[in-house]
């Protein structure tokens, strides 16, 4: 005989799901996962065309300790040392001027402006300016720095182009970055009497670290392969220049664009090379940041 106590009170809260709901859940992960190969699909299609055609260039025991000076369209050999060097010389004067300018602003976005109208406009200047092409970006460079001011043509003011197209990217990673910091941490430096630009500089900006470090590579890859500005601003020169004031200077992009009027097979595999060797540079760049991020957040913890 069973007792009343035996009895459950009342149905338990989890009845199992139904034949419909687990019909819908199949239905969603099949298409996100069908969704997720679509996308991969051309992704890796791109890269292991690099890959196959740039190999052999980068395989040459000359392509990152030559330049191309000196060698007509069709001969083989050289490589893109003298890229390699003007791509990186106008990326960390790029970065160089972008990211203290971006830092700053997000801060301020963040931790200052609050309703305010200057902070409203300048949130909708960084909008408009996210969507600025990089040949309108190159066309402001030139009426202003060559035009007005008298300057010559020179990677500087390559890097000036490429400022206006990093900056919104680093402001707009480094501003999710700090809002997601809890406010816990900021008051509790405020409760122990600490400064709010000392809370900001030493609890805030070292927790977003990693983030802001991640968004400020994110936008640096973005600005690389750029060539408008390249077109633009600075004529293309086969060999080194270390000159970021005067005169033409060669980068991987200014290489392809170079080569592409070349028909013979040696013009085909500086451009599949200098692709790679751009793809990989980007990827460097890339770990870097990771491995800095993670020795910040350790070091945090």
């Amino acid at each position: 005989m069973t007792s009343v106590l035996d009895k459950p009170i009342k149905a338990p809260a989890f009845q199992g799901v139904g034949l419909r709901r687990r019909f819908t859940d199949l239905t969603a992960t099949v298409l996100v996962t069908l969704s997720v190969l679509v996308a991969l699909v051309p992704l890796v299609w791109v890269l292991w065309t690099v890959i196959a055609r740039g190999l052999p260039a980068l395989m040459s025991q000359t392509w990152f300790t030559h330049s191309l000076s000196g060698l007509s369209a069709s001969a083989e050999g050289g490589g893109v040392y003298h890229a390699l060097i003007g791509t990186l010389l106008q990326g960390l004067v790029c970065a160089a001027l972008a990211v203290p300018i971006g830092l700053f602003v997000a801060v301020y976005l963040v931790e200052y402006a609050g309703n305010s109208k200057l902070g409203k406009l300048t949130t909708f200047m960084v909008d408009i300016l996210s969507g600025v092409p990089s040949i309108v970006a190159a066309l402001f460079i030139y009426a202003l720095w060559i035009a007005t001011f008298g300057f010559p043509k020179s990677a500087f003011a390559v890097s000036l182009a490429l400022v206006l197209l990093m900056v919104p990217v680093v402001v707009r990673s480094t501003e999710e970055m700090l809002r997601i910091v809890p406010n816990d941490l900021r008051e509790a430096s405020y409760a122990l009497g600490v400064p709010k630009w000392k809370t900001i500089a030493r609890i805030v900006v070292p927790t977003a670290l990693p983030g802001i470090i991640t968004g400020v590579m994110l936008a640096l890859a973005r600005v690389l392969g750029e060539t408008a500005p390249l077109l633009i601003l600075v004529g293309y020169a086969p060999f080194i220049n270390f000159n970021l004031f005067g005169g033409e200077m060669g980068t991987l992009p200014g290489v392809m664009v170079a080569e592409m009027n070349n028909p013979t097979d040696a013009g085909s595999n500086r451009i599949w090379g200098a692709a790679l060797t751009l793809i990989l540079l980007i990827a460097i760049l890339n770990i870097i940041a990771k491995v800095i991020g993670h020795f910040a957040s350790v070091r945090n913890k």
